[in-house]
């Protein structure tokens, strides 16, 4: 094998193996909430509900006119069905989970080299190393990919799809991938559907009539320059492509929701038993009137220290995404900014910004976990954006790694570092 193939190979190697020794107790024994094995198990018996009409849990499953559904969009529960069909039940989803989580990482090296070798990126490879690092065991990913709840597992496939949209949107080159790519996605985490904008950005960068120059005025006459500039009729193929095979997943969606929920956009989380069931249907899931809530959990939530042993204490909600991830800050002051990065930016914050519409802010985990939703994107701006990556990125990779290190060893497992408040009231430490 030569090394160009040997290096990602590697990564998939050394991150799968690392995700499956932190999996403990989880290797051995299906997890409690494995709701993809069984809505696996319905797909391979011709039905959407669940089978027998007896979920094995009371944690998140829908119910709606006296039928039990697995409510969390199915291409998971795809990408199971293999092992289901042959072990059942009895499914090890964490192991499954964990291996398969080698692989965003290795298909994100290959995206960060892919840029490198195309000039559009100046990183090395040492660099791009780093910031596989940063993503696979330096982020929230980690501690994710350890987990193999349903709630997890989704972020695992999910990771994947993106940065594999991702590269098969560089240039447009590949438009009907990447549109079922998209579709995939949002078959598994439907806010990602807003990437699509960044297919369209690359799209109208290719094809172009003429050569834009950088200009001096506002941004905005400056965008409508770019725009202007773009060749429509070249255009449309590839946008034509593109839209094909995404419109027949969101098809086969809307199917599934109407034939379960009466309602094709109507997903099933309305019908989940919870205890905060009341706030969905008065606010609805998607609502200005999560935001603040939310972006407090985003922006500002730290670990605290205490009194008593253990001395410290992570609220259920989550640490905040600037203390597990700090490279991020180098986005902050990009050396360069071009078109491919306005439409990664864009993309990032309609993304980021439905997310903290969200009835919640992604309630117990270690970090917060939504922003895998677009965290591929930030790590391709950190390589696009130029800045230089010296000791102190280093340094704080490090800490990043530290960090994400410990919730990846006792989230689900050490409680005690975790606050105890259970009603997702309480976000900071208490007077």
């Amino acid at each position: 094998m030569s090394r160009r193939k040997l290096v990602p190979f590697a990564i998939f190697v050394v991150c799968s193996l690392t995700y499956v020794l932190l999996l403990g107790e989880r290797v051995g024994q299906p997890t409690p909430n494995n709701h993809f094995v069984h809505q696996a198990q319905s797909f391979l018996a011709g039905q959407l509900g669940v089978l027998g009409n007896k979920p094995p849990g009371n944690n998140d499953w829908a119910l709606y006119k006296g039928t039990w559904y697995v409510s969390f969009p199915p291409f998971p529960a795809l990408v199971i069905l293999p092992a289901v069909a042959i072990w059942g039940t009895n499914t090890l989803d964490a192991l499954f989970w964990a291996i398969l989580a080698g692989l965003p990482s290795a298909l994100l090296f290959l995206l960060l080299r892919r840029l490198s070798d195309s000039g559009a990126s100046t990183r090395s490879e040492r660099q791009n190393l780093m910031l596989t690092a940063l993503f696979a065991f330096g982020s929230v990913y980690f501690f994710v990919a350890v987990q193999g709840a349903v709630w997890f597992s989704a972020q695992v496939v999910a990771s994947g799809l993106l940065v594999a949209f991702l590269l098969f949107s560089m240039d447009a080159a590949q438009p009907l991938l990447a549109g079922a790519t998209l579709g995939a996605l949002i078959a598994t985490r439907p806010p990602t559907l807003l990437v699509g904008l960044f297919f369209l950005v690359e799209v109208l960068r290719r094809y172009r009539r003429t050569i834009q120059t950088e200009g001096t005025g506002h941004p905005l006459v400056t965008a409508g320059r770019w725009l202007r500039g773009a060749d429509l009729g070249k255009a449309i193929k590839p946008l034509l492509l593109f839209s094909a095979p995404l419109l027949v997943a969101v098809a086969l969606q809307l199917w599934m929701n109407a034939a379960r929920f009466d309602d094709p956009f109507v997903f099933g989380h309305e019908y989940l038993q919870i205890k905060w069931k009341s706030r969905i249907d008065t606010w609805g899931l998607f609502n200005l009137h999560y935001v603040s809530k939310n972006l407090a959990v985003f922006a500002a939530s730290l670990p605290w220290l205490t009194d008593t042993a253990p001395h410290l204490k992570i609220s259920l909600h989550g640490l905040a995404l600037w203390f597990t991830t700090p490279n991020l800050l180098w986005l902050l002051w990009p050396a360069k900014i071009d078109a491919r990065m306005v439409g990664l930016y864009l993309s990032v914050g309609l993304i980021a910004l439905l997310n903290l519409c969200y009835q919640n802010s992604g309630w117990i985990q270690f970090g917060y976990r939504f922003s895998l939703d677009y965290m591929p994107m930030l790590i391709v701006l950190l390589a696009l954006g130029g800045r230089r990556f010296g000791p102190i990125f280093a340094l704080v990779l490090a800490f990043a790694i530290a960090v994400n290190s410990f919730g990846a060893a006792t989230f689900d497992r050490s409680w005690q570092f975790y606050d105890n408040d259970w009603t997702q009231n309480r976000l900071f430490q208490p007077d």
